[in-house]
């Protein structure tokens, strides 16, 4: 449709957008966060740095501070609490950013550490990449956490996937009230929409909220999507119905 388009996969603990787009990697960025090293000769262990830690990543321990580094946030409040200046930041890796070019797009993929607690910080160092191109996907996790509300946050429309059954339901009840929440406009698309029953068109017809396509269960899109390959490849059908919501997303924006 003429336009440069980025995905951005942030789902970093479990990206797989790669499997579709195929892309071929250029460039590898690690993300670091900042954790406290304290100095004991300065220490005199009053415990400020422990009480201030609201992730209780850093304990005063008697004559010692044990810091716990998958907890920390990175927020740097022990540092700057500390009345002796004992503590100082140094740069943890817990992840990296892939960057590439797949099927045209431009590719940024944030990927986790085994092991590691907290991806926020990951997904984060991701949006803050320079994106010039007009369109920007951003594939965020499911659920309603922390993580969600990181990838999310500060776009212009958020798409919520559903199923018509109760899990699905209760799964979208939850989403509508984060975005609700956060204020940002949104949408639903029905997948496998001729399953279950009809309780989702009528929760989002009660609560005003516009559906915005419905994709009937297909066999050959399932092979299709196993296989790592897109919609469109099983029926130009389903290209021009993508077309329709992009406008019809655009359309909304604009309005």
């Amino acid at each position: 449709m003429g336009k440069d388009v980025a995905y951005l996969d942030c789902d970093v603990e479990e990206p797989n957008g790669r499997i579709f787009l195929k892309p071929e990697i250029t460039k590898q960025i690690d993300v670091t966060v900042p954790v406290p090293r304290v100095d004991l000769d300065k220490c005199t262990f009053c415990g400020e740095c422990s009480a201030a830690c609201e992730y209780h990543a850093i304990a005063v321990l008697g004559k010692t501070v044990e810091v716990f580094a998958s907890l920390c946030h990175g927020c740097g409040g022990c540092s700057d609490i500390c009345p002796e200046d004992a503590i100082e930041e140094i740069p943890r890796t817990i992840g990296h950013i892939s960057r590439g070019v797949g099927m045209g797009v431009e590719f940024l993929e944030g990927r986790l550490n085994v092991g590691e607690a907290i991806s926020p910080p990951v997904t984060k160092a991701l949006k803050k990449l320079a994106i010039t191109s007009d369109v920007a996907i951003i594939d965020a996790p499911p659920g309603t956490s922390c993580p969600v509300i990181e990838a999310i946050n500060d776009t212009d429309f958020v798409i919520l996937v559903t199923e018509p059954t109760p899990f699905g339901l209760n799964d979208l009840k939850l989403a509508v009230g984060m975005v609700r929440e956060i204020g940002l406009p949104f949408g639903v698309v029905i997948n496998r929409s001729d399953i279950g029953d009809d309780r989702t068109d009528e929760y989002c017809h009660r609560g005003k909220i516009e559906i915005l396509k419905k994709i009937p269960f297909n066999r050959r899109l399932a092979e299709a999507y196993s296989r790592g390959e897109m919609m469109f490849s099983v029926n130009s059908q389903y290209e021009k119905n993508l077309r329709e919501l992009y406008q019809n997303i655009v359309n909304r924006i604009s309005r």
